[in-house]
């Protein structure tokens, strides 16, 4: 089972990266990757609700509609995904109903989200990725008022 220690630098400059893209272009700096139980990455996305006029523009979603056309599958049973900020509650039940092992983000969202039951896990350590994510969205939200 994939666990926070195997997220590897690879992974982390993924997220990173689409997370800085989406913020340029004017979206939530949001990224997810999934990953196979290996950790190598099967699929990633950023948010694009703006730049698509989609509701479901969200990373996570975007994320595993890729992987699921990658693995030509719905089902996700053995593959993990790790966001930047914790999971809404569309993406949840998104998450849930593809069957994703488990999701693993840096940041918790702030107020209650529903987790239709499923596996997540907030990412201990890495205080330094944490820190550029939250300045991102910070920085995003702060531009916007």
């Amino acid at each position: 089972m994939v666990i926070n220690m195997n997220l590897n630098e690879k992974i982390l400059n993924k997220l990173i990266s689409e997370a800085r893209k989406a913020y340029c272009k004017g979206e939530i700096p949001v990224s997810a990757v999934i990953v196979d139980h290996n950790g190598k990455i099967i699929s990633f996305g950023r948010n694009k609700r703006q730049k698509e006029f989609n509701v479901l523009g969200h990373a996570e979603v975007i994320a595993i509609m890729r992987a699921e056309k990658k693995v030509k599958d719905w089902r996700l049973n053995n593959y993990y995904m790790y966001v930047t900020l914790e999971p809404c509650e569309m993406c949840s039940m998104i998450i849930r109903e593809c069957r994703l092992e488990n999701v693993f983000y840096f940041l918790k969202k702030d107020g209650k989200v529903d987790d239709f039951n499923i596996n997540k896990s907030l990412i201990g350590g890495f205080e330094q990725e944490k820190e550029e994510f939250r300045n991102l969205l910070t920085s995003f939200f702060d531009n916007r008022r």
